[in-house]
């Protein structure tokens, strides 16, 4: 993958004053194509709107804030995700980076019960992500977190769980599925709508460890939640393009929401991630109107852009 496609000016502007919502770049812990100070400027000149900074591992709300004021013209929103560095399922972490200007809450991903089970294997030839190398240092220290628990044994989401639920809603922010399971998906869902959550999106569910089918994606888009169509999870072969894009088809752009997941060094330029979308899809034979409700319209509304 070392010669990467470039967005056509059609598709940049088709895309202008979209946020991309799941991006990771530096400083971080594992190597990252790009800093934030340096990618800033380059969304500000595609005409992107902005975009979510995505840590596995730490709250990026005052990072956040540090790059909105040194690099005006871009909106950079700071998230949190709840893995163990942050004590998992932890309220007081959500508040804290809530008060500090976090928009958006990303439920446990390479910590959550569902990764740590899973046994799925992505194709032949996809790239594994980079997180996984870490993850396996860290268990070779003893250093691995614990499982993160959403749902107890119950079948109920846990008192923890609720209590983030209860946060993200008192501050409008905006939930995440992370790498929750189809069936965890469905139950916290039902819990964050009760809860008064208002944005809810479910992360990428084509990636291996979840593959969330088309009839489950169809049923927590009737509950409000978008789907997020990542960028690299086809690109680095995960699925492939014809899945991802009959998948959109099936469930419906209304219901799509385009993100990059990008920052890799070895993928292509972050800024060009949300027009490189816009530049397939068009391809595939949606219309200029569908992309841009997923790339704009659907991406301000989960990152409160518009009030």
């Amino acid at each position: 993958m070392s010669e990467h496609p470039k967005p056509s000016a059609r598709a940049r502007d088709l895309v202008r004053g979209a946020y991309d919502l799941h991006v990771h770049v530096a400083p971080d812990v594992v190597e990252r194509l790009i800093d934030d100070l340096s990618v800033a400027p380059r969304f500000a000149a595609a005409g992107l709107g902005g975009f979510v900074l995505k840590s596995h591992y730490f709250s990026t709300a005052e990072r956040a804030a540090v790059v909105r004021a040194a690099v005006p013209g871009v909106d950079v929103v700071g998230a949190i995700t709840l893995n163990g560095p942050v004590g998992g399922m932890n309220p007081l972490a959500v508040e804290l980076a809530a008060r500090a200007g976090a928009r958006f809450v990303w439920l446990p991903t390479v910590d959550s019960a569902n990764q740590r089970a899973c046994t799925a294997s992505a194709p032949e030839g996809a790239r594994p992500p980079m997180w996984a190398q870490l993850q396996d240092e860290l268990r070779a220290e003893g250093m691995a977190a614990d499982p993160v628990d959403i749902v107890g044994g119950d079948g109920g989401i846990t008192e923890p769980t609720r209590q983030v639920l209860r946060v993200i809603a008192k501050y409008g922010m905006t939930l995440a599925t992370g790498h929750l399971s189809a069936d965890e998906i469905g139950t916290v869902v039902d819990a964050a709508v009760e809860a008064g959550v208002r944005r809810i999106v479910v992360t990428h569910p084509e990636f291996t460890s979840q593959r969330v089918a088309v009839d489950r994606q169809r049923e927590l888009a009737a509950k409000g939640a978008l789907m997020e169509r990542c960028f690299t999870t086809a690109y680095t072969g995960k699925v492939s393009w014809d899945v991802w894009l009959e998948n959109i088809r099936a469930v419906g752009p209304e219901h799509s929401v385009l993100s990059s997941d990008l920052g890799q060094p070895f993928n292509p330029p972050v800024e060009d991630g949300m027009a490189l979308m816009a530049d397939r899809l068009l391809a595939e034979g949606f219309t200029e109107d569908e992309v841009h409700r997923m790339a704009v319209l659907n991406s301000r509304r989960l990152a409160a852009a518009d009030g």
